[in-house]
């Protein structure tokens, strides 16, 4: 499995933000067109698009070592199969809690009082 890859101006755009939280809360007056660079926008359905990517890949990759140990090629363990398929399923299971998360605060703000 490919582990996942962590960009680095996503890591610099929170320590931007984290700079500015703490300079809010010391009471100091921040802009963030100054020194600090303004935290880039993420864009949620490209995230949530890749994160679904990378379980499907899991699954995938799970599927066919099960199939390669299956039709009896030496070079796959079935270590390496049970492996995978945890972490597909666990995968799989965090995604699902991500989706009920949504769905739970989607119906909370639908509820609400306007």
């Amino acid at each position: 499995m490919k582990p996942a890859v962590i960009d680095a101006s996503k890591i610099e755009s929170m320590v931007a933000q984290l700079k500015v939280a703490a300079a809010r809360a010391q009471g100091k007056d921040v802009s963030p067109i100054g020194e600090e660079k303004a935290a880039a926008k993420v864009d949620f359905a490209a995230v949530l698009k890749n994160s679904l990517d990378q379980v499907n890949d899991a699954q995938h990759k799970a599927e066919q070592l099960s199939q390669r140990f299956a039709l009896g090629d030496d070079s796959v363990n079935l270590s390496d199969v049970m492996i995978s398929m945890q972490k597909a399923g666990i995968s799989f299971q965090a995604t699902v809690q991500v989706r009920n998360k949504l769905v739970s605060a989607y119906q909370d703000i639908m509820n609400m009082q306007v």
